[in-house]
């Protein structure tokens, strides 16, 4: 709705821009030494008329689509982009390893299991 909006918007800035710039001002002498007036799209005497409402028309979307757009900008987000986040994110070309759990502080205890006896080495006689 915003961007339709402000599509809008700007057309009609540009609209109203060349509308002002297309009107005859007050010195309209000069204006006729460069072209006949009876020989216009309007007619001798259209053009004032067709470019004043025009430029009425176009001044009125003009503010209705300027308070519109301070509406909304007016507006607190109840949601932003933030929100829809991952928690860990990593920058591109990265992977990010997978979080591991924690070991315990102490093994397991297994059941003890009865010790093998050892062999001692044979021991040397001294025979004399």
């Amino acid at each position: 709705m915003i961007i339709l909006v402000t599509v809008i918007h700007v057309l009609v800035c540009i609209g109203l821009i060349l509308v002002v710039l297309l009107q005859t001002g007050k010195g309209a002498e000069v204006g006729a030494v460069f072209g006949g007036s009876s020989a216009t799209i309007f007619g001798s005497s259209g053009a004032g008329n067709f470019l004043s409402r025009l430029t009425t028309g176009m001044a009125i979307v003009f503010m209705m689509t300027s308070l519109t757009l301070g509406y909304f900008a007016g507006r607190k987000p109840s949601e932003t982009i933030f929100d829809k986040q991952p928690a860990a994110t990593a920058p591109p070309g990265k992977t990010v390893a997978p979080k591991q759990e924690a070991l315990p502080a102490t093994p397991p205890q297994t059941p003890a299991e009865p010790a093998a006896p050892q062999a001692s080495p044979p021991a040397k006689s001294q025979t004399p």
